[in-house]
């Protein structure tokens, strides 16, 4: 550091500014008894006591990938280093910093998307009165504007599972097609048919590799046993696997 720079330092003063407090809200999608659910609490003080809200909190002095782990972490009782969180998977969403949107303060809000195979029932943390995973299609107003941020992190999760192998953060590390297409329909929120799915997972080069070996028992309708998969190394999905509407719309 230059003198002019510490000069300058000295003489700044932050208070001549307006102060803006960051924020982390978490969009957590599991899929729950083949339904796809998103973690939401209750607001246990004001602002919007007794409102549903996605989990959040005001960034300590800590990293902001790490203010949303701790949150989904006070949510779901698992602690950081615990294997069911660090199967976690979390991506960044978009910031919202729209002047109104909390009452309090200037409040910039860093949203993040988190996916996981499966989570423990929730329990309530910080300054929630309750916590739960909510159907998608049952989660109705939220506090602050959680609403868009809810629709944005639930149309990044039904995109992405087009053109990414996202889809397989919601299976085990070994898994069936047929597991593989249940969360595709949970995602999206339609049926897929099992022989046109099956035949488009397996001609995308990278997304799925077969492990040699199949369940201990038959398969959905009691038929042969199902050959297990795992992971492959694609990044991206190339030809992409289209929504049925969408596909539909480019032919």
């Amino acid at each position: 550091m230059t003198n002019d720079e510490r000069d300058f330092l000295a003489s700044y003063d932050p208070a001549e500014f307006p102060a803006v407090a960051v924020t982390v809200d978490v969009v957590a999608l599991t899929i729950r008894d083949g339904r796809l659910h998103v973690l939401l609490v209750e607001r246990g003080e004001s602002p919007f006591a007794g409102w549903r809200a996605l989990p959040g909190g005001f960034v300590r002095s800590e990293t902001l990938d790490a203010a949303a782990l701790r949150e989904l972490a006070e949510e779901t009782g698992l602690r950081p280093g615990e294997d069911a969180l660090g199967q976690v998977h979390l991506e960044q969403l978009r910031s919202y910093g729209d002047p109104g949107r909390d009452p309090r303060m200037r409040v910039v809000s860093v949203a993040y998307l988190a996916f996981a195979p499966s989570l423990p029932d929730p329990r309530a943390g910080g300054d929630a009165s309750a916590a739960l995973w909510v159907p998608v299609d049952d989660v109705g107003e939220l506090a602050f504007d959680h609403g868009a941020i809810f629709a944005d992190g639930l149309d990044r999760a039904r995109s992405k599972l087009e053109y990414t192998p996202l889809a397989t953060a919601f299976v085990g590390p070994t898994f069936t097609v047929g597991e593989l297409r249940a969360v595709y329909a949970a995602v999206w929120g339609e049926e897929l048919h099992a022989g046109n799915f099956h035949r488009k997972v397996l001609s995308v080069p990278g997304f799925v590799e077969s492990t040699g070996e199949t369940t201990g028992r038959g398969g959905e309708r009691g038929g042969p046993r199902a050959r297990l998969y795992r992971a492959g190394d694609a990044r991206l999905l190339h030809p992409a696997l289209l929504r049925p509407a969408r596909e539909d719309a480019v032919r």
